[in-house]
Order: C-alpha cells, then structure tokens, then sequence
C-alpha cells in the first residue's frame, strides 16, 4: 500500500523553534550513525531531540510538524511497502535516490540532509542536485559536523522557500497585471470625428485597475455614448465590479438602450453582483448626436463634466435634476437633460478622485469642483490641450494635495473641431487658443495609464 502524505504545515518547523531542534534519522541501522543525543546536544549548544525509523513508512508516522530536519541514508533499500519504485533493476541513479525522492515527496517543507558512503561523492552531489539541502559522508560524521549540517540545511530551506514564494508573487503579480490592463476600455470611435485622451489612477498601491470605470463606443446610427463612473470603495472588489459595470454599459448600449431604460438595467446588475448591500456606484452618462452638436446628459449621483466651447472658458454642465447613485433606491428614475455643445467644443467627464484632493496649507479644503474649474482655465490659458492638459491637471491635484491621492481617478475628454476636420484631420498642433480644450486623435489605440 502506498504511504499517505503527512499533512505538511505552512511554515517550517524551524521559524516557530526556540533553541530546540527535532531531528528525523532515517537508516536501516538507526545506531549506525554512532552519534548520541548528549553529544549533539552539548555540541550545538541547545537542545537536540532525536527520532530513528528504520525505513519510509515508520518515517511517514514519525514525520510531525515538529520535526526541523531529516537526516536520510542514500543506501535505505527501497521497497514497493515503502512506496518507492520496488525492487526493478536497471533504473541507475534514479533507483539509488528513490529514497530521497520519495522523502522529497512526502516531505517537501522539511529540511533533508543525505548520508552518504565517503567514496561516493557524486552520489552526494546528485542528491543535493534533486533536492537535499546537504550532504554529509558517514565517515567524517561527528557531533560538531552534524550540528552545523542540521543549521545549515534548516536556514538554507527556509531561504528557499522565502525565494519560491517570491518568485510566485512576481508571477502572480504579473499575471495580474496583464489581466488588469486587458480589463481596460478600448474606447471606439472610428468614424465619429470625435478625439479622445483619457487619465487613469488606481487609489490602492501596486494596482492598474481601481473602483473607477469609463468607456466610449459609437453606435450604428453614428451616435457617441461615453460614460464615467465610480463604485464605493478602492479595494480588487470593487474594481471588479467596476469591470462588470463597464462591459454591462457597452453591451446594453450597442443593444440600443439608452437614458434611464440603461441605467436602470445598470442598477439591476449592480444589486445582483456587489457583495454588500452598502455599495453603489456613481455613474455619468453621455450621448452626442451624429452631428455633434448636441447631446443627452445623465447623472446618477455623479459630478457633472465640464464643457468648453471655442472662445469661452470652461464651466459645468447643469446638474440640478441628476438622478441617485446606483444601488441606492430600488425604483429610482434619471431624466436625461438635452445639451446644445455647439460648433467646436470639449468636454471633460471624471470622478471625484479628481475634486476630493486636499488644498492649503493646512489641508483642511477640499478641492471642490469651482476650484477644478479654475485650475482647468489656468491650463487652458497655458495653451495646454488633449492629453497635455490632462496630465497637467492630474499632476497639479498631486501638488495641492501634498502628495498620492488616497482615492482613484479617472478623467476623460471627448473634442470636437471641425476646422481641423475640414483640414484632414491631422494630429492637434502643440500651439493652441487659450480657451481651447479639444483632445488630440487618439482612434482605437487604449489610453496611457
């Protein structure tokens, strides 16, 4: 019968130790070793506790938590009981290591020194090759080697596993972020005339993907749908949430819905998927007509975007009638307001990660969206635009702010010129009118973090 596998803890034996140390001999002749407890105990200096067994399956009885190390015999015969390879001839070295491989195998938190015969030190190596942490000859075994042999090869362990689990969390890590940045819109605007920039900051640490959501799709009928939103909350929850939210708003809205039909929808998603009945999302809706002058607002519970049209500086769209934040009423309703954008204009969608930042000496103030409103005329009177604008404009909320910001960001512009248009549609020049805010070209290409 095979030798089932001890239940093998987490950490090793070693790391949670005092002094103390629990040796496992494994040898057909236990007494071979001609070292006593008193000696080993006296030669390192704390306490050494001993167990003998004479082949694999006493020692899968006698391998506990407790155990640090395990001193195994390479010329333990190895039988089918033990759960080896049995006796078949011709195997080589994998035969000679059976032992040590099935220790490996039922063992593999355990810190595993070889004995070894003193002519066969390619043995040895071999044994360290497949997974022993050292190798000790029985004819220079004494109490003083053997001691220093147990600490090594239970620091060496500990120093392996350390260096495992960090690789798997670079790996991990990394898997993470490749599946964060395919979880980022990939705005559709072919056709519209439109431009398009867009900045985006997860509030947590070491993240690419945060509560925040947005997205641009143009419909058949050569209509613009963007959308900006933000669910409660910066943890992997909530931006996963987020994610749904997102993918929900494009199919929903490539489906046809619009207005208070989708955004009721929306919520009925919200209410299925969130893990607590506390979370909502904010949500800003938009939909610019084929023409582009002129387009539909909805607001659940969200900060209204800022609109610039040629020759007049930056100001917010009406918000007065927005609707609640999603997942908050059950049977709540959003008007849609119309808005006349005009001939050339631009519009900046984003979340109040933007606005919340700290001002002052003090730090007692808040941002506020006035307070946007000034700081976004400033730039523009700097002739920035598209996505130098909005760079400047993140990099000055860090500024007044005194540093990261606690919460995620996320800004989008939509520009409309038809000057430029008429002209071929080239790139935006780097010289601009002050009261310009139209974005750069960016198509199908996914915005820069």
């Amino acid at each position: 019968m095979p030798v089932p596998v001890p239940q093998q803890r987490s950490v090793p034996a070693a790391e949670t130790s005092h002094g103390d140390l629990t040796l496992l001999v494994i040898e057909d002749d236990p007494a071979g070793t001609t070292i006593t407890v008193p000696e080993l105990s006296a030669a390192a200096g704390t306490r050494v506790r001993i167990r003998t067994a004479r082949n694999l399956t006493e020692a899968a009885r006698l391998l506990t938590d407790d155990v640090d190390c395990i001193l195994l015999d390479l010329g333990l015969p190895v039988t089918g009981s033990d759960g080896g390879p049995g006796d078949a001839p011709g195997a080589g070295r994998a035969d000679e290591l059976a032992a040590l491989t099935h220790v490996l195998r039922i063992a593999p938190l355990h810190a595993v020194l070889a004995l070894t015969a003193e002519d066969d030190t390619e043995l040895a190596a071999e044994a360290v090759r497949v997974g022993a942490q050292d190798y000790l000859c029985r004819g220079e075994l004494d109490a003083r080697v053997l001691s220093r042999a147990i600490r090594y090869a239970v620091e060496r362990k500990r120093a392996d596993m350390a260096q495992h689990q960090l690789t798997e969390s670079r790996l991990r890590a990394q898997e993470n972020a490749r599946l964060e940045r395919g979880l980022l819109p990939t705005p559709l605007l072919d056709g519209s005339g439109l431009s398009f920039a867009a900045r985006y900051r997860p509030g947590r640490s070491r993240a690419l993907l945060g509560g925040d959501f947005y997205d641009v799709v143009r419909t058949p009928d050569g209509t613009v749908h963007a959308m900006i939103g933000d669910v409660c909350g910066h943890g992997p929850d909530e931006a996963a949430l987020g994610v749904e939210l997102r993918i929900a708003w494009r199919a929903l809205t490539l489906a046809g819905l619009c207005g208070d039909e989708l955004l009721s929808t929306l919520q009925q998603v919200l209410e299925h998927e969130r893990q607590s009945e506390e979370i909502f999302a904010t949500l800003c809706t938009v939909d610019i007509a084929s023409d582009g002058r002129r387009a539909g607002l909805c607001l659940a519970g969200h900060p209204a975007p800022l609109l610039a049209r040629h020759g007049r500086p930056a100001r917010l769209l009406p918000y007065e009638d927005g609707g609640p934040a999603l997942g908050l009423l059950p049977r709540a309703r959003w008007p849609r307001r119309q808005v006349e954008l005009g001939g050339a204009w631009s519009l900046m969608m984003y979340t109040d990660g933007l606005i919340e930042g700290r001002v002052g000496t003090g730090g007692s103030e808040r941002l506020g969206q006035d307070g946007m409103v000034a700081m976004v005329n400033g730039r523009l009177d700097q002739g920035l635009a598209g996505d130098e604008l909005l760079e400047a404009a993140v990099a000055e909320v860090r500024k007044l702010n005194g540093g990261e910001l606690t919460d995620d960001v996320a800004v989008l512009l939509l520009g409309r010129d038809p000057e430029r248009t008429r002209r071929g549609g080239g790139s935006a020049p780097r010289s601009r009118p002050a009261s310009s805010l139209v974005a750069r070209p960016l198509g199908v290409q996914r915005p820069p973090l």
